[in-house]
């Protein structure tokens, strides 16, 4: 017979755990299927362990740096397995008992396996069945989408999940895909010493960014040694061929423009895709993507069934699939609260960092927007010139009509706390005269922000 409950949540990711302890003591009853690890991508093969492995990276450029801030002479030899060590434990060495047990200190009954919406109020995992008496979220997330590229079917290659927690250093790391995943990760390996190529189809790289964005990082990882190589999609992968006169590596990745990338080893870094497997056969619609197509505001894609996080195509980040979770939570409990997608943060965690918000200039003016824009370089301030930081980016985007800001980038050194501020600012509307009125601390990096809201104040004004 089915086990029957309130809720079933497909999916023990970050946004699973928020509904769990959303619906705490709310006496609805919530059963969450995981066929993994409870916490979902993040923990494991996601956010901690590859910032962490930025973290050891950027304690390596610091020690570099000190040699023109500080010291005469300063020496190290990186130690992988001391980083590789470090990295694991931060993902929890792959062990998820602690937020297991988390999660079903909450109320939640936690199934293990892979779950199957067989009717819209009916999951399956192995032999059980869970039915749903008031709704069913789907949750399950995504994973790294992989391009039908000849020759890559008969490679060994990465994705996220090897890259995050990785048990050797390459001697060369060719990466394809130039966005937030391959850039982060290229910088990473390439200041602990491995030889990195970013290969990027598009005609820019983190093209999700407003252009001058990638203009101002370009100069920095090339200083570092990275080869970017820029609208030149690969066309195919091979195994090399081994004998005398070739030079031994694990790939050899072959570009349109004729050109070959060899490395010791390839991440396929382009992009995401959603699992659909489990409850593609049901009818619910997906988009021309291929995501769990919801309202925006509701989350609902049909009476009774929610979908949260990265499998919605509203946005892959740990935080929205946490706020997603959270309001659907409350719309369980009877609350009418609604998604709001107006001002949501991404940072990508180079260094320098980038932070983003709201819609870029393009965006705005694709939807007939009168926009001012206001441009600044945050190196040409007293605390650029502190920190020796040099060609960084802040652009503000505005509403002439609103007289509000509607977009903000960031690439500064400590860019992702920074932009707090103008996530609140754009989620609450704030006139730009309230704005330009504000004081920031000197010489702090946010400082930046003041001269570039009062100029966006006088344009609309």
């Amino acid at each position: 017979m089915p086990e029957e409950f309130d809720v079933v949540c497909l999916g023990g990711g970050v946004a699973g755990e928020a509904i769990a302890v959303g619906l705490r003591d709310s006496g609805l009853t919530l059963a969450v299927v995981e066929r993994a690890l409870v916490g979902g991508e993040c923990p494991y093969w996601g956010c901690v362990p590859s910032k962490t492995l930025l973290r050891s990276g950027e304690t390596v450029k610091e020690a570099e740096r000190a040699r023109v801030l500080a010291a005469s002479r300063v020496e190290w030899t990186v130690d992988f397995p001391k980083v590789s060590t470090r990295v694991l434990w931060m993902a929890r060495n792959l062990d998820d008992s602690r937020p297991a047990a988390a999660m079903e200190a909450t109320g939640a009954r936690l199934f293990r396996g892979d779950g199957l919406l067989t009717d819209l109020r009916t999951v399956a995992v192995g032999r059980e069945k869970l039915t749903a008496r008031r709704a069913v979220v789907i949750a399950n997330g995504s994973t790294a989408a992989i391009p039908p590229i000849p020759g890559l079917d008969t490679v060994e290659f990465w994705t996220n999940r090897q890259a995050a927690i990785p048990t050797e250093l390459p001697v060369s790391l060719a990466i394809l895909g130039g966005g937030a995943i391959g850039v982060e990760l290229g910088q990473g390996f390439a200041r602990l010493g491995c030889t990195v190529t970013v290969i990027e189809a598009g005609p820019t790289f983190l093209g999700l960014e407003e252009p001058e964005v990638g203009l101002a990082l370009r100069q920095h990882l090339e200083a570092e040694g990275i080869m970017l190589m820029i609208g030149d999609p690969c066309v195919a992968v091979e195994q090399p061929l081994m004998g005398p006169s070739r030079e031994r590596s694990t790939v050899v990745v072959h570009l349109k423009s004729g050109a070959t990338v060899r490395a010791d080893r390839l991440l396929v870094a382009t992009g995401r895709r959603p699992n659909v497997a489990a409850w593609q056969t049901v009818g619910l619609a997906q988009t021309p993507r291929g995501w769990l197509k919801v309202d925006p505001a509701t989350l609902e894609a049909q009476p009774g069934v929610f979908g949260a996080g990265d499998v919605t195509g509203l946005g892959g980040f740990t935080h929205l699939a946490y706020y997603h979770g959270q309001v659907i939570a409350r719309r369980l409990r009877g609350l009418d609260a609604k998604a709001d997608h107006t001002a949501v943060p991404r940072v990508t965690f180079t260094d320098p960092e980038i932070a983003s918000v709201g819609m870029s200039e393009a965006a705005a003016r694709a939807k007939g927007i009168d926009v001012a824009i206001a441009i600044a370089d945050p190196a040409e301030t007293a605390r650029g010139y502190i920190h020796d930081f040099h060609r960084g980016v802040l652009k503000l985007v505005a509403d002439r009509k609103r007289r509000v800001l509607i977009g903000a980038t960031l690439v500064t050194p400590r860019a992702g706390e920074i932009v707090g501020e103008l996530v609140l600012a754009i989620k609450l509307g704030t006139p730009l005269q309230a704005l330009a009125d504000v004081i920031h601390p000197f010489p702090a990096f946010n400082r930046a922000l003041g001269e570039s809201l009062n100029e966006l104040a006088a344009k609309v004004a």
